[in-house]
């Protein structure tokens, strides 16, 4: 359990929130599709709205480097 005050950081190749684009998302999207069972990849307002569900308080996301984003939520 993370306690009060804790972070979460998703670091992760997104999918982005419109899903046009980030043509290198969406295709390790359609990778993970076909590589496994039941695979899926997510937007930062996917993830959001989960860390939204599991208590979190404080979130944002942040575009990084290359093709990657970091997702930041505070317990």
């Amino acid at each position: 359990m993370l306690p009060r005050g804790g972070a979460l950081i998703v670091y992760e190749r997104l999918i982005d929130d419109d899903r046009k684009p980030n043509a290198v998302g969406l295709l390790s999207s359609l990778n993970m599709l076909i590589m496994t069972e039941g695979g899926f990849d997510f937007t930062a307002g996917d993830c959001i709205g989960w860390m939204v569900q599991a208590g979190f308080t404080e979130m944002h996301s942040e575009p990084l480097a290359d093709t990657h984003t970091m997702v930041v939520a505070i317990k």
